[in-house]
């Protein structure tokens, strides 16, 4: 019911009567007034005149379940929401939900994680207050070699959204963080569950530093927020909202054509590689070249000097003007 009563009064342009709100969603005075209580808890400002019943006046950076729930625009993913103020990890939680039965499109929600990580298990801040930590689950009909895609399409839907939102020339560096300004504001990990020809699930985890000041010395030089490089804050919630938005739009175009040729020319336009010379690391000796973008399974194309395109499928590349490569 909270969910309900804070999207109406979002929705309503100056003040909703109680009597139209215990109409609405079937519920007495009492119900109504103590939501109402409930929320101003929770740091929304609400004002309430009688005779005219309640209004909206301000909303602070307030992530709830109630807070998402209301800005979800969205046709499936989210409509199972799962929020935590603290948990281990979006991404461990999300999996045991997975384990458990859970519709495809849930969605994990965290406030703070005490145990957050990103790629090859390195750690991930994870602060109060600050940042969003959310992770989806998926159940595709598709065969395992097409998960790594999955990844993709998150830094794809981040990069919108921050765009969105904030005005600010998100891109991605492939595969798929995101970046601003050359330093990292996105992380994103993606996990499965599958047998040689099946997959029981996915889950990707998606970590934004939206509101973050500052950083620990040893990553100054290649992480950012959102704050930090737009001088502003921002409602968490409302990025939420915006990028799993962005991320079901894209996610039904590759299920469409079960790879991503409907999606190259998206993410080629927000691919901060492309066009620019790459350095490749592979474990038999790093190699140069210019990125010419993806193919359709997510691989990135890399000139060399005679003019033979490679592509690259595992291995991390370096960007010129990107985490301090020179």
């Amino acid at each position: 019911m909270k969910t309900e009563i804070l999207t109406i009064l979002k929705e309503t342009e100056g003040f909703v009567s109680g009597q139209d709100l215990c109409g609405r969603l079937n519920v007495s005075r009492t119900a109504v007034w103590k939501v109402i209580r409930q929320l101003e808890e929770e740091g929304y400002q609400i004002e309430a005149v009688r005779n005219k019943g309640y209004r909206l006046v301000q909303v602070a950076d307030v992530m709830t379940e109630a807070e998402i729930g209301s800005r979800l625009k969205t046709d499936w993913l989210g409509k199972h929401l799962v929020y935590y103020y603290e948990t281990d990890s979006t991404n461990v939680q999300a999996k045991k939900l997975a384990e458990a039965g859970c519709p495809n499109g849930t969605l994990v929600v965290a406030d703070c994680q005490a145990a957050g990580k990103g790629r090859r298990g390195r750690s991930w801040s994870s602060p109060h207050g600050s940042s969003i930590y959310m992770s989806f689950v998926l159940r595709p009909d598709l065969p395992p070699y097409c998960a790594s895609s999955v990844t993709l399409i998150a830094g794809m839907a981040v990069a919108s959204a921050v765009r969105e939102e904030t005005g600010l020339d998100a891109q991605i560096k492939w595969p798929n963080d995101v970046v601003i300004n050359g330093k990292k504001i996105c992380g994103i990990l993606t996990e499965m569950s599958a047998e040689l020809e099946n997959i029981h699930y996915i889950v990707t985890g998606v970590g934004i530093n939206v509101n973050q000041q500052e950083f620990p010395e040893e990553i100054q030089h290649m992480a950012s927020s959102l704050r930090l490089e737009s001088g502003k804050t921002w409602n968490r919630s409302s990025l939420i909202a915006a990028a799993a938005r962005a991320f079901e739009g894209y996610y039904e175009k590759f299920l469409a054509a079960k790879d991503l040729s409907l999606l190259k020319e998206d993410y080629e336009g927000l691919l901060a590689n492309l066009g620019k010379e790459v350095v490749v690391l592979d474990p038999k000796g790093s190699w140069q070249g210019i990125c010419r973008g993806i193919d359709r399974e997510g691989e990135l194309l890399v000139e060399l000097s005679d003019g033979q395109v490679e592509a690259v499928r595992s291995g991390e590349v370096s960007v010129r003007g990107i985490y301090g490569y020179v």
